[in-house]
């Protein structure tokens, strides 16, 4: 089975419903299959041969979904990229991956043999050869996509997906995460399309629902959206749900949402528990990462009394915890969380020294820490690399965070260390919030729910929304080279 069988599939079962919709603009499923094969040919007629990479540089909309499966119908690979990024992170990403072409919503100059800017595409969209691709003999394990890493400890490396792994992904979601997603349903896009919100537009096509795009992601917008189309299904990072609970037209809004998906970062327990109050036990939790996209554990709903816990593994997945001898530790101990199953990457784009160094020993090490509970349910506590030693004492900052996330009217917290003589990493904490916050009570907040070691020594607040990833993940790095910049600042001065 190939992604473009789905798609033709799709559009013969569901005809004229709507699949895709960006504000007063609508495509059928007959249109959307008509609209990629058009591009998919239009690529192949510029000179693009199978295999070759592709990267797509479009905000939310309706040309961005059209170009994704596009490339697959031709089985061009997608070179995963982000509007929010700066153009050098553009041009490294085409670079690396070797890409022959991008397809781009501006006039900017990318050093790649074919560029596609927004006028092209949508004149390739409207007039390319709408034939039907034969694709059939396409490897399911040749390279599908190439995503990239988050490039918190060096270069973001390419991790190359496979068809058979994408597959893969739709089938956990409808087993696991979504399976009540059917014919009707509306799937509201308001995350980016480009990271995780993307990975439901498969499920809900397949399944006849229509995905509901928002350009920008907004708390006002979002909510006079879902309430007009009436929206059933979405998904959220949780510094956005944590931006929708502070929204004060939440609490008259009339919703008719059935199912919240969240994950690409840890959700602080207040926050969870504050949402499920206003929309009652609908969130749906997905963990997963770049080389295991979206897919390792789930929390359904009824699951989540367990307090912290991302969830147990997809039913494609086998996960466990083992210690740096990757042998598994007992059942409630702390060791690296790690995965096997058809959903991880094929290998590191050109780099067999770092593929060998993630699979070792058939598992794919994600680099999180973490425990399991006696049910089979996992709790990360933080990143390998992010985990702090105060005075001989492991800090996990999502531990911090989750505590200071629990203050009224704190909606973003970034907890780093600090160089220190004495205790090794000082604790240092950074919230954020829309209102002014007593960062005294905040910090007295938070020493009576922590042990002394892990308190943080200070408390700030920044008067603007903290630096995130392209995925809405808080940068830890970035808050704590500011910090240490302002230090150096002020003891040159």
């Amino acid at each position: 089975m190939q992604i473009g069988s789905l798609i033709h599939r799709a559009a013969v079962e569901h005809g004229d419903l709507p699949c895709l919709t960006e504000g007063e603009r609508t495509l059928t499923f007959r249109q959307f299959d008509t609209a990629t094969n058009r591009l998919g040919n239009a690529l192949i007629a510029k000179g693009l041969r199978p295999g070759d990479r592709v990267g797509v540089v479009l905000p939310n909309s309706i040309e961005c979904i059209i170009a994704y499966y596009a490339l697959a119908k031709v089985n061009l690979v997608r070179v995963g990229m982000n509007t929010r990024e700066k153009m050098e992170n553009h041009n490294y990403k085409l670079a690396d991956s070797g890409a022959r072409a991008v397809l781009h919503a501006g006039d900017a100059r990318f050093d790649v043999e074919i560029s596609v800017g927004r006028d092209a595409l949508d004149e390739m969209i409207a007039s390319g050869d709408a034939t039907r691709h034969d694709h059939a003999a396409w490897p399911l394990d040749a390279p599908y996509r190439i995503g990239y890493t988050g490039g918190t400890t060096g270069k973001p490396k390419g991790v190359t997906l496979t068809t058979r792994g994408e597959l893969s992904e739709l089938s956990a979601f409808l087993t696991d995460l979504v399976p009540n997603i059917h014919r009707g349903d509306t799937f509201l896009h308001a995350a980016p399309i480009a990271h995780a919100s993307g990975a439901f537009f498969l499920p809900a096509l397949v399944r006849g629902a229509c995905s509901l795009v928002m350009t920008k992601f907004d708390t006002g917008a979002f909510l006079r959206l879902a309430e007009r189309e009436r929206a059933t299904m979405t998904f959220l990072v949780p510094t956005m749900l944590a931006m929708l609970l502070e929204d004060p037209a939440l609490a008259a809004a009339k919703l008719n949402l059935q199912t919240i998906a969240y994950g690409a970062s840890p959700i602080a327990e207040a926050v969870l528990r504050r949402a499920e109050q206003r929309f009652g036990k609908i969130f749906a939790q997905t963990y997963g990462q770049a080389e295991s996209p979206m897919v390792i554990t789930c929390l359904r709903p009824e699951d989540h009394d367990r307090i912290g816990s991302c969830g147990r593994p997809y039913t494609i997945v086998e996960a466990a915890v083992l210690d740096d001898a990757d042998s598994e530790v007992p059942v409630g101990e702390v060791g690296e969380i790690c995965c096997r199953g058809p959903q991880t990457m094929a290998y590191y784009w050109n780099r067999p020294e770092a593929t060998e160094k993630t699979f070792r020993n058939g598992w794919l090490h994600t680099g999180d820490v973490g425990r399991m509970d006696e049910d089979g349910f996992f709790y990360i506590l933080d990143r390998k690399n992010d985990m702090l030693i105060s005075g001989g004492y492991n800090v996990y900052p999502r531990e911090v965070e989750d505590v200071l996330m629990g203050f009224p009217g704190v909606v973003e917290a970034a907890v780093v260390g600090l160089p220190d003589e004495k205790w090794g990493d000082r604790v240092h904490a950074v919230v954020y919030g829309p209102g002014p916050l007593d960062c005294a009570a905040v910090h007295a907040w938070a020493k009576q729910r922590l042990a002394g070691y892990k308190c943080p020594k200070v408390v700030e607040q920044w008067p603007e929304a903290l630096p995130k990833s392209g995925a809405h993940k808080i940068l830890r790095r970035v808050v704590r080279d500011a910090l240490i910049a302002r230090l150096d600042h002020g003891a040159a001065s």
